[in-house]
C-alpha cells in the first residue's frame, strides 16, 4: 500500500473538523496554472437577461400583430362574402318585383301584403343592427330575412300568374 493513503485512513477522522483556507485553494490553482472560468458573471448574467427580454417582446409583439391582421383579414372576407350574398339576394328581389309589377299593370306592390313591407323594415332594422354590432346572429337573421321575402315574392308571382292563365282561358273561350 501507499504510504501516504496509509496515513491519512489513520488520521482520517484529525481531517475531518479541518477546514481548508480560501486563499489556499487560489494559490493551488494559481501555482497549477488552473483557473476558474464563469461564463455568468454579474454582468454577463444582465446582458443575457435583457437579450431574453429583448427577444420574447419582439416576439410577442410580432405574435399580437400577426393576429390582428388574421383578425381584421377574416372579418374583412367574412363581410365581403355577406355583401355579396346580399347583392344576389337584393338582386333577385328587385327582379320579382319588376315582374310582380309587369303582371299587375304597374300598380306596384300596393294590392300586395303589408308582410313584404314589414319584412323590409326589419331588414332595415337588422342592417343598423349589424353596423352597431355585427354578429353571426344578426347576418343569419338578414339572410333568412331576405330568403323569406324571396319566398314571399314567388308566392305572389305563383298566383298571379295562375290568374294570368286563368285570365287567359276565360278570353280564349270567349273568342271562340
Amino acid at each position: 500500500m501507499d504510504p501516504l493513503e496509509d496515513f491519512i485512513r489513520k488520521n482520517r477522522e484529525a481531517f475531518d473538523d479541518k477546514n481548508v483556507p480560501a486563499r489556499a485553494w487560489d494559490n493551488i490553482s494559481r501555482t497549477i496554472g488552473l483557473r476558474e472560468r464563469t461564463v455568468w458573471t454579474g454582468l454577463n448574467m444582465w446582458r443575457a437577461a435583457a437579450v431574453f427580454f429583448m427577444i420574447s417582446t419582439a416576439a410577442l409583439l410580432a405574435f399580437g400583430y400577426r393576429n390582428s391582421i388574421a383578425g381584421k383579414s377574416e372579418q374583412a372576407i367574412a363581410a365581403t362574402e355577406f355583401t355579396d350574398v346580399e347583392q344576389f339576394y337584393v338582386k333577385q328581389i328587385s327582379e320579382k318585383v319588376e315582374l310582380i309589377d309587369k303582371f299587375q299593370k304597374n300598380d306596384g306592390l300596393n294590392g300586395f301584403t303589408q308582410d313584404f313591407h314589414q319584412l323590409e323594415a326589419m331588414y332595415n332594422v337588422l342592417k343598423e343592427e349589424m353596423k352597431n354590432s355585427p354578429s353571426e346572429k344578426v347576418k343569419d337573421a338578414m339572410i333568412l330575412n331576405l330568403l323569406v321575402r324571396i319566398d314571399l315574392l314567388n308566392q305572389r308571382l305563383h298566383k298571379l300568374e295562375e290568374e294570368h292563365k286563368a285570365e287567359t282561358r276565360e278570353e280564349s273561350k270567349r273568342s271562340v
